[in-house]
């Protein structure tokens, strides 16, 4: 019986890998007769591979959550906050033309992003775990907080000018392959080690799987939910020095459809919405597929009422997909 329980798990993650994997197929066939020329070119990969590594990183931390039991709706408040901070930093050591200090501003920049986003994450984690209060309440209030936060500090009026060293971040590139490439992969590579080679991250699929037994069998579960959240912070720090230097631009409303689309991407690449279920690997192609359609979408210029709409019947879809999954499993066991 075990045996089967455990075969059953590995097989819902692989379902919805190939899910994801045949909808790409459809997609690239689609604009093979649509827009061969322009979707096929090098030049719009190369625009595809500039957008998406801010937001899939944000999904990591959805999914790191999500696995665990919980959810993080307070990732682009996170993202945010961290990117106003970053942005002030870089703008005060540095003029717009650069400097001596751009190197170390960058350095100071990142470092006091990762490490906010931490204490933020971890802050929503103590309150979800000694309080006992549901995380989608605390992470909803964190987005409040931290939306506002970033709000406050700027006023307003978003903040411009950043040098071009930062700017790079995002937008430069080494032999044609843009940076942001490099810094999802290993994000990625960081995630995946995490979850499958590390105690913590076999305590958070245990958390996600059985909250009770997780206590019972001697976790700390208020220390992996902390920890929990607190990765996830980090994940939204890496994410807001992303945006900011993407857009050269830092307020408290970037990327503020990112929420619905994190969520989409963790739930169409095989995270169980009740959590202990889900692969880095069905994430990251989850967050290409979701490109590939709104790149699609953009070169067919369609409206974004219609994509919202695509991702809305993709989300029931996958949710609907995951039902009938638990029901196969159950009758198998």
């Amino acid at each position: 019986m075990n045996n089967q329980k455990a075969g059953t798990a590995r097989r819902l993650p692989d379902t919805h890998i190939l899910t994801i994997i045949g909808l790409m197929a459809l997609v690239l066939i689609m604009m093979l007769f649509l827009q061969p020329g322009n979707y096929f070119s090098l030049k719009n990969a190369r625009s595809m591979i500039y957008q998406f590594p801010e937001y899939g990183i944000l999904a990591f931390g959805m999914m790191v959550c999500m696995i665990a039991g919980g959810i993080d709706l307070s990732l682009v408040g996170i993202m945010n906050f961290t990117g106003v901070i970053a942005a002030l930093i870089v703008k005060h050591m540095v003029p717009a033309e650069g400097g001596p200090m751009t190197a170390a501003a960058i350095i100071l920049a990142v470092a006091a992003a990762i490490v906010i986003g931490c204490a933020c994450g971890a802050f929503n984690g103590f309150i979800i775990g000694y309080f006992h209060i549901p995380a989608m309440l605390v992470t909803l209030c964190g987005l409040q907080l931290y939306t506002g936060l970033a709000y406050g500090i700027t006023g307003g009026p978003a903040i411009n000018g950043m040098c071009d060293a930062f700017k790079a971040i995002s937008n430069g590139s080494i032999a044609g392959i843009p940076y942001v490439l490099f810094i999802f992969i290993a994000v990625f590579l960081l995630v995946t080690f995490v979850m499958k080679s590390t105690v913590f991250g076999h305590e958070i699929y245990f958390l996600g799987s059985n909250a009770r037994a997780s206590r019972y069998s001697g976790i700390n579960t208020l220390k992996v939910t902390i920890m929990t959240h607190a990765f996830s912070g980090i994940l939204g720090g890496i994410s807001g020095i992303l945006i900011t230097s993407h857009l050269n631009s830092a307020k408290s409303s970037n990327g503020s459809t990112y929420t619905l689309l994190t969520l989409l991407i963790v739930v169409l690449g095989g995270v169980h919405p009740d959590g202990g279920k889900g692969k880095v690997l069905g994430v990251t192609l989850s967050t290409i597929l979701l490109q590939l359609i709104a790149n699609a979408f953009g070169l067919l210029h369609m409206d974004d009422n219609a994509k919202t709409f695509v991702n809305g019947c993709m989300l029931v879809a996958a949710l609907l997909l995951d039902v009938y999954l638990d029901k196969r499993a159950a009758k198998r066991n």
